[in-house]
């Protein structure tokens, strides 16, 4: 249920930056005959400048209209935070609830083992850890991930460390039937190679299915196809990294006629320097 292509959805905004749920059903009619699961309301979908309301919402329109197996993000620095958001996408129907590790505050091994239990004992879904170190100023140390797997509804971790001797570590130490997504694009084949699942992917909104041809390629044992896939995908993988997540890919479905709108502030849209260079990223793919 949780492996292969999951791509981190944006929230398309109107132009008054409402969101746009129409265009949401637009984006999913494009992706999900390609992709594996969904992950709404996560840093791509711009959770931190989502409402409680809206975030819920979001969620609970995903779950009602989505055809395929959801993962909502749930997270926050404050474990009071975390659990109502926990209960709510439970209740919105979401299959798993995916935890970003608490930002800012810094806590060490014991508090996040505590957190993450905590929230354990009030939902019934399973939950995936996500650790990227780059936003939130702490890394979850393989020993504590090795830890949390011997929770029974903690299943998987969502990887951005960008490390992979960290990543090998983690895969290592524990159960075989413990899932290791990549969050990073560019570390995705490197991370099926050493046995993670797969990849919860800013680029599967803009390319499903050349996301999806290559980790069938690699699950065929056809490395070298999947390697040469990786390659084409390269120039897309850092082009949408040009800025800030999601301003590029934002930006990207916008020029391909799908639905996005302009982020949030304090995130602001693409200048033009940066999206002549995406455009022809998506031409040379394409995709426009």
């Amino acid at each position: 249920m949780f492996e292969g292509v999951i791509p981190a959805l944006v929230t398309p905004f109107k132009e008054n930056f409402d969101v746009d749920f129409e265009g949401i059903a637009k984006n999913l009619d494009y992706l999900e005959k390609h992709v594996n699961a969904l992950v709404p309301a996560g840093t791509t979908g711009e959770a931190a400048t989502l409402s409680y309301e809206e975030h819920i919402e979001v969620v609970k329109y995903v779950c009602e209209v989505a055809k395929k197996p959801v993962i909502a993000g749930a997270g926050s620095n404050s474990t009071k935070e975390a659990l109502f958001l926990a209960k709510e996408v439970e209740k919105a129907g979401a299959d798993a609830a995916m935890f970003v590790t608490p930002y800012y505050n810094k806590p060490n091994p014991e508090g996040l083992f505590q957190h993450y239990s905590r929230i354990s004992q009030e939902i019934s879904i399973p939950i995936i850890v996500y650790n990227v170190p780059s936003r939130t100023g702490i890394n979850t140390t393989p020993e504590t991930v090795k830890r949390l797997a011997e929770i029974d509804s903690v299943v998987g971790i969502k990887e951005a460390s960008g490390n992979l001797k960290q990543v090998a570590e983690i895969i290592k130490l524990t159960p075989e039937n413990f899932i290791l997504l990549s969050g990073d694009d560019f570390m995705t084949l490197p991370i099926l190679l050493l046995g993670g699942n797969g990849v919860i992917s800013v680029a599967a909104n803009v390319a499903p299915q050349i996301m999806q041809e290559m980790y069938q390629a690699f699950r065929s044992g056809d490395v070298g196809k999947a390697r040469d896939l990786h390659y084409k995908l390269m120039p897309l993988y850092d082009a949408l990294f040009i800025d800030t997540n999601p301003i590029p890919v934002k930006k990207a479905l916008e020029l391909m006629g799908l639905a996005a709108g302009k982020p949030r502030l304090p995130l602001v849209e693409l200048n033009k320097e940066k999206t002549e260079k995406l455009r022809n990223v998506l031409s040379e793919l394409d995709l426009i």
